[in-house]
């Protein structure tokens, strides 16, 4: 059985005296200049502390909310070949995994800097404000007021936030367009480009169906199918690509970055025309994550260009954030909410925003998980890769890195001669009578 929430949501503490990472971001929450190894703050509670502390834990609070929160949801319409309404108990890897979309998305449109205006005004987890009840009470109401509008054109999606103060010089209104806009390719119906009904869709070509369990490599191909084949004129201009066996092959991400456009009766090349995001399978050891990579996973979430780790910790996926010290920082999925009709306009969006970070020990971290990384362009791809390249040293205990870049296609080594058709788009997918040993398919609920 899987897990969801519908008591009070547990408060998270955080040391004063150590830096937070958040996907790429570093806070500081220290309040004066004294050292006190007991001092802590939470997040939920504690309003900005005196002298420079107080404006990092603002910061940060700001930057958590305004990631995209994706979890558990009920009464949405029917799933592809099921009856099923719900994903309560089974769904939450691929909410995970929607919310690692969510973040490329974020950078891809937005920027990193970007941040949501209602952010700080979150009201905490607690059953009286998050329970099914008094979430289906806030959304009729709302949709009430609506009257059945649905949303205008939002008009050319924004490409390249880029460019020096180009996020900054839209105003308010139009970035609250693209977060808007973004948010509905995530919803619950099957209209939705990258919504679990899409993803579920292209889960039954591996065999999977609504109800089952999904491991991190899995939905990372699914991901990937679910980004190439969308029709929204709006995700033209990104891609994904998974690599293979923990090998990213640069000249098949090159290839990835490049798309071609009609031009007579050729198609013409456009260089470095599409943005891609890099899925990487990975597995961090045996039946437990290997300490070893615990300063891997530190390095590799202090990167802007990293959107983040799924995987979790046994019975449960989770999505990583960022880490203070010892423990990761997660979005949960475990929380069961009621549907959105993000076809609407101006649908509410208090409930795909946390304002409560969570935290976990690495030394409870599930060894299988993916990682993702955005790459604008085929220069930012050479960056990433060269950068990249010295975090994947490994170390004296530990001597095979977590993955490797190679030159050329993944093709050129015949990875994939003697293997069928299914195999090759789902290498991840084992006999289901060896699956109790298999590495790359884990089940976290």
């Amino acid at each position: 059985m899987g897990l969801w929430y519908g008591q009070a949501y547990s408060k998270t503490y955080f040391s004063r005296n150590s830096p937070v990472f958040l996907l790429g971001k570093c806070y500081h929450f220290k309040a004066d200049g004294k050292d006190s190894p007991t001092e802590s703050c939470s997040t939920e509670v504690c309003d900005a502390p005196p002298a420079t502390g107080g404006d990092d834990v603002e910061a940060f609070r700001r930057d958590f909310a305004s990631r995209v929160w994706l979890t558990y949801r009920e009464e949405f319409p029917a799933l592809p070949g099921s009856s099923l309404t719900s994903d309560c108990g089974w769904g939450c890897m691929l909410r995970a995994g929607q919310m690692m979309l969510a973040q490329a998305l974020i950078l891809h449109f937005l920027g990193r800097d970007w941040m949501w205006s209602e952010a700080l005004a979150l009201q905490p987890l607690d059953t009286e404000t998050w329970t099914t009840s008094a979430a289906k009470r806030l959304v009729a109401s709302l949709e009430a007021s609506l009257q059945g509008e649905r949303p205008s054109d939002p008009g050319p999606m924004l490409h390249a936030p880029g460019a020096p103060g180009r996020v900054e010089e839209a105003d308010i209104h139009q970035r609250e367009v693209y977060h808007r806009t973004l948010v509905s390719w995530l919803g619950d119906s099957p209209q939705a480009q990258l919504g679990v009904h899409r993803l579920v869709e292209l889960g039954l070509v591996s065999g999977k169906r609504a109800g089952d369990w999904y491991g991190p490599a899995v939905v990372a191909h699914i991901l990937r199918k679910a980004v190439e084949e969308a029709t929204d004129p709006g995700l033209s201009g990104i891609t994904a690509y998974v690599s293979q066996d923990c090998t990213v092959y640069s000249a098949d991400v090159i290839d990835s970055h490049q798309s071609c456009v009609a031009g007579g009766t050729d198609a013409l090349p456009l260089t470095d025309s599409r943005a891609v995001i890099i899925f990487i399978p990975v597995r961090l050891g045996g039946e437990k994550t290997n300490p070893e990579y615990f300063s891997f996973v530190k390095s590799i979430l202090s990167l802007e260009y990293c959107i983040g780790i799924i995987g979790g910790k046994p019975k449960q996926a989770c999505y990583f954030v960022g880490f203070q010290d010892d423990s990761l920082i997660y979005m949960d999925p475990h929380y069961c909410q009621s549907f959105v009709d993000v076809s609407t306009n101006h649908f509410p969006l208090q409930s795909y925003h946390c304002p409560s970070p969570k935290k976990m020990p690495f030394s409870k971290m599930d060894p299988s998980c993916t990682i993702g990384f955005y790459s604008r362009s085929v220069q930012d791809y050479q960056t990433i890769s060269h950068e990249l390249s010295k975090v994947l040293l490994p170390s004296a205990n530990e001597k095979y890195p977590a993955f490797t870049f190679m030159q050329g296609h993944g093709r050129d080594y015949n990875l994939s001669a003697e293997l069928t058709p299914e195999k090759r788009e789902w290498p991840f997918i084992r006999d289901p009578q060896r699956a109790a040993a298999t590495a790359g398919d884990f089940v976290l609920l």
